[in-house]
């Protein structure tokens, strides 16, 4: 990548807001926010939505970044916890709050210093609602909108739910789109999104992935056992989806319980999201299973151990799909579609669904075949090479700054692009 400019005065630095609701947008923003600080034309000011609280504020605080606002969306209100539109709405109030008011409100304040007003573009990730509310919000304030993760398509509004419908939302109202892949691209540009405002990133996942893998540890508490164990075989599995809920995660779980059962020597490692219901269906299937380990989530660093060590992984997840290949482990799609599709076009990723048999089929053949593992695993991955961040920098100093485009980039067609978008000449710095 190019060598960054020198650095401008703090003051002078150009300031962008980067809204963070789930700890898996914690994941793959946190090497934009570091990439935008270290750029020294930048002024990320970070606004977590809170609604991944603690999981959230533990990664950016282990990473030695900082929060700048924190709505607390899921704060529970006479012993409720709000509902998908609560929420929603929470986020919408609370961002036009911190950006119409002079001073920080109270009940938002993290550990940040920098002040809110003045920027120039917010920054959303991915499909979670958290991404829609605020992209909403800011496109109420005109502020512009840049999508990064932009395109990935299933184009059935129930699978994902809600993501699909967010990301779709988002895709309307956005100024710059920051695709992960080609596909996605042209996922975009068939809807009429034009194709001069996409720029083809990779996915800053694989960014993140580059840091934890740097920095060694085992696999967290509860499985002090495993590392302990020569070269323990590990079957890492994680079931969350809203889809999935009630049948989709019983099904899910009794397959498990039947590789556990067939595999006694073998170790399902099943870190367990937040969520009441979902915890409750997984135990009540695995939680007799001896070596079914139902442990609380993983810190990311600890999370991309066990991603390194297993065998194979089960998942619903989107983020998974992504970072395992990247460290050579197969992927088993515990869903009927997804929007990682150059996964499976490169034999990464192998959907799998809800259905037991399917599920135990496909698990026991890369638990029993080293030549068919080997296979899988030696497949490259099409999500990224590690330097997205610098290329998502790069095009927002390109825009906002006069700089040079991304080197995949001739010309000035993307910023003139956005600029028309916006309806502006010139933007403000």
């Amino acid at each position: 990548m190019t060598q960054p400019p020198e650095a401008l005065p703090y003051d002078q630095r150009t300031r962008v807001l980067v809204v963070i609701g789930t700890r898996p947008e914690a994941i793959k923003m946190i090497p934009v926010v570091r990439a935008l600080q270290d750029s020294g034309r930048f002024r990320p000011v970070v606004i977590a939505t809170g609604q991944h609280t603690d999981l959230v504020e533990d990664l950016i605080h282990q990473t030695g970044l900082r929060i700048d606002a924190n709505l607390r969306v899921s704060r529970e209100v006479d012993g409720r916890r709000p509902s998908l539109n609560e929420m929603f709405a929470r986020i919408m109030v609370g961002v036009d709050r911190l950006w119409s008011e002079p001073t920080l409100p109270e009940e938002y304040r993290a550990d940040g210093r920098r002040e809110v007003n003045g920027a120039v573009a917010c920054l959303v990730h991915g499909d979670t609602s958290s991404a829609a509310a605020a992209a909403i919000a800011a496109f109420n304030l005109r502020i512009p909108i840049v999508h990064v993760e932009a395109g990935l398509r299933t184009s059935n509004l129930l699978a994902p739910f809600p993501e699909e419908g967010n990301r779709q939302l988002i895709s309307r109202i956005a100024a710059l789109h920051l695709a992960p892949t080609t596909a996605n691209k042209l996922n975009l540009v068939r809807e009429g999104v034009d194709f001069d405002r996409i720029v083809v990133t990779g996915n800053t996942s694989i960014d993140m992935l580059r840091w934890a893998a740097e920095q060694g540890g085992g696999f967290g508490p509860g499985l002090e056992q495993l590392e302990t164990e020569p070269r323990p075989r590990i079957v890492l599995v994680t079931a969350h989806r809203r889809e999935n809920w009630g049948a989709g995660l019983e099904r899910i779980s009794d397959a498990v319980r039947r590789l556990a059962v067939a595999y006694p020597e073998t170790r399902f490692v099943v870190p367990m999201h937040p969520n009441p219901a979902v915890r409750a269906t997984i135990t009540g299937v695995l939680g007799a299973q001896p070596n079914a380990h139902l442990v609380e989530p993983r810190d990311y660093v600890h999370f991309a151990q066990l991603m390194a060590q297993a065998r194979l992984i089960i998942t619903d997840s989107g983020g998974v799909q992504e970072e395992a290949p990247a460290l050579g482990t197969p992927v088993l799609v515990a869903r009927d579609t997804t929007e990682r599709d150059e996964g499976v076009a490169a034999g990464t990723l192998v959907l799998v669904g809800t259905d037991p048999e399917r599920i135990v089929a496909e698990a026991s053949r890369l638990l029993d075949d080293d030549a068919e593992h080997a296979r899988r695993a030696a497949r490259p991955n099409p999500y990224g090479d590690g330097f997205a961040s610098e290329r998502i920098v790069q095009s927002l100093a390109h825009i906002l700054q006069h700089g040079e485009p991304p080197a995949e980039l001739v010309g000035t067609a993307l910023r003139d692009a956005v600029w028309r978008r916006l309806g502006i000449d010139e933007p403000e710095t």
